[in-house]
């Protein structure tokens, strides 16, 4: 069984991959506009850099948008054979959702391109219409995302100003909770499963609400049975480690 390194490690526990037979997994709180690709490249700059490895196997768990936060599990030497085991976990988020305006990211990457009205949604409206998002569902992918198309990212070719078409994928919102509504600004926790794009999430509740939406902050709480109160900051990792 892989070994897990969180913020319960003790400082000064050697990190070196020879010492873990079936590898590591790294519960990391991602920074604000990091790439996953970012994290995994600081780890692995960091443990060469220390133990002197020519060749360490880093990989992550479940991409996390450059915008968002939380857990991100980083997978080292042989933990990264589990990593799509990882990924397959259930997630939770803590969302906050802007109404009356959409972007063509869902998020704050790009500027607003279409405004609408909001002042008709109740805190009982936002209630009903996330009971009704509940379940399985088809959901239609940003068109900025990672997802696949021709061999390409389809944020690489949305940037170029390619059409992009996606196809909805399967998931499936086990349970969502609204934590504060100030309109027009809503914070919602969601549990949800693998490949579920909370941006998407937002775009929809938006048009259920007869508004549109976007996401203006986004953190992963959970990824499986890992929390982001016991996930180490990129700092703690340099202090402690």
């Amino acid at each position: 069984m892989f070994a897990v390194i969180d913020r319960n490690t003790p400082a000064g526990t050697s990190l070196d991959p020879e010492l873990y037979p079936e590898g590591y997994v790294m519960v990391l709180d991602k920074p604000y506009r990091w790439t996953s690709a970012d994290a995994v490249r600081k780890i692995k700059f960091s443990l060469k850099r220390l133990y002197h490895r020519g060749n360490i196997k880093v990989g992550h768990a479940g991409t996390l948008d450059p915008l968002a936060t939380g857990v991100l599990l980083i997978c080292v030497g042989k933990a990264t054979k589990v990593s799509e085991a990882l990924q397959s976990e259930r997630k939770e988020y803590e969302a906050e959702v802007t109404f009356g305006a959409t972007t063509p990211s869902f998020d704050l990457e790009h500027g607003v391109d279409a405004v609408y009205p909001w002042e008709h949604i109740t805190p009982e409206a936002v209630a009903s219409a996330l009971k009704s998002m509940e379940g399985e569902q088809m959901q239609l992918p940003p068109v900025y995302s990672a997802k696949y198309v021709d061999g390409t990212r389809a944020y690489e070719k949305a940037r170029q100003g390619e059409n992009v078409e996606l196809k909805a994928a399967r998931v499936h919102i086990y349970g969502t909770r609204i934590i504060e509504y100030s309109a027009p600004v809503l914070k919602v926790a969601v549990e949800c499963s693998k490949g579920t794009y909370i941006r998407a999430f937002a775009r929809d509740l938006g048009t259920a609400l007869g508004s549109g939406a976007h996401l203006t902050a986004l953190m992963r709480t959970a990824s499986g049975g890992f929390r982001v109160e016991n996930a180490l900051s990129v700092t703690e990792f340099s202090e402690k480690f």
